[in-house]
């Protein structure tokens, strides 16, 4: 996995902010991943915004197959963690997204953006248990992450 690499950083930053900022402004919504991915799934509450919805999230999908298609191989993932403790973390999250009314995209970039103060106390809380997290796996359970 690479270090630093800033120029790609702000590069990706300027397109996710682009493309939050282009969700609100365009269709009046919110580029929350896990309200997208819901009002996808059956039973829907607002069917003439499957279109859109489903379109976005076809493009999270196709952004790396368009990367390999262009440099002849996908983005570089490196998954050290167990497959039973990525499935817990995955219901964690889940659960964490429903409870929190939002996810890292909702309150992280367009929250906190709306300076919303509920995305604010929803970004300080997993920030806090996302560094937590890493410390108890990492150094006291010697899981790596």
């Amino acid at each position: 996995m690479p270090g630093f690499t800033p120029i790609e950083a702000i590069a990706g930053g300027i397109m996710i902010g682009l493309s939050a900022g282009l969700v609100m402004i365009l269709l009046g919504h919110i580029a929350g991943i896990s309200g997208i991915t819901e009002e996808v799934l059956p039973p829907w509450e607002e069917p003439e915004e499957l279109p859109w919805r489903t379109g976005f999230l076809a493009g999270l999908i196709g952004g790396p197959l368009l990367w390999a298609l262009f440099t002849g191989h996908l983005p570089p993932a490196e998954v050290r963690i167990p497959g039973p403790l990525m499935a817990l973390a995955g219901l964690l999250v889940g659960f964490g997204t429903a409870y929190g009314h939002g996810c890292t995209s909702g309150h992280g970039i367009c929250g906190l953006a709306r300076l919303s103060p509920r995305s604010f106390v929803a970004v300080a809380v997993f920030m806090a248990t996302g560094m937590l997290t890493v410390f108890v796996l990492r150094h006291m359970l010697g899981v790596g992450v």
